[in-house]
């Protein structure tokens, strides 16, 4: 039992699953389904986000065709458990994300104007918000009992061209998702303590 079990709101075996006790898996087996698939972005999206914003989109990739096309744009070392994994994940962000403001946060458009005349802003709001939504998709996955595998070893540029080439998304992370395989993970590796990476000013 750790201090992050004993000050949880949640129990312990949920603060396993979630995180003390949960790795990157590297082998997959059994199937994710459809139901599984939509609960893991229901979750996901009540994280919180500038704005609102919600600039994290998602691309699951079941069919043959198109899972053959992203192997090949992945490091070597990623192709072969992104090839059997049950379910696969593109995550990109919307490059027009502030032009849903409306739809995100209807009644208050003043902030927008800022986006509006500095692309460059918009982009890396957009990048830097669907990251922190990374790691709750991470979360929700981990929370249905699943395993992720979550990778930046890709060419993202040749994912843009073959799954958005209108430009209108771009990725920055794949993620295998499914139950842990035989022998998906190694030896733990080792955390920062406490000590190590916190301080207080």
């Amino acid at each position: 039992m750790t201090i992050a079990h004993e000050e949880a709101v949640i129990d312990s075996a949920a603060v396993d699953a979630i995180f003390a006790q949960a790795r990157t898996a590297n082998t997959f087996t059994g199937e994710v389904t459809e139901e599984q698939a939509q609960a893991i972005y229901e979750l996901t999206k009540f994280g919180p986000t500038a704005f609102n914003s919600q600039p994290l989109r998602v691309t699951y990739v079941r069919s043959d065709e198109a899972r053959a096309t992203l192997v090949d744009t992945l490091s070597r070392g990623n192709r072969a458990k992104t090839a059997s994994a049950p379910l696969v994940a593109i995550l990109s962000y919307d490059t027009d994300w502030a032009g849903k403001w409306d739809d995100f946060l209807p009644g208050y458009n003043a902030p927008k104007a800022m986006y509006d005349a500095d692309p460059a802003l918009a982009a890396s709001t957009g990048n830097n918000n669907a990251h922190l939504q990374a790691g709750y998709f991470i979360l929700a996955v981990r929370s249905l009992g699943l395993a992720a595998g979550p990778m930046t070893g890709a060419d993202f540029d040749a994912i843009d061209a073959v799954f958005f080439p209108a430009g209108d998304q771009k990725s920055f992370l794949v993620v295998n998702i499914g139950q842990p395989g035989e022998e998906a993970w190694g030896e733990a590796k080792p955390k920062f303590a406490y000590d190590e990476a916190v301080r207080t000013v």
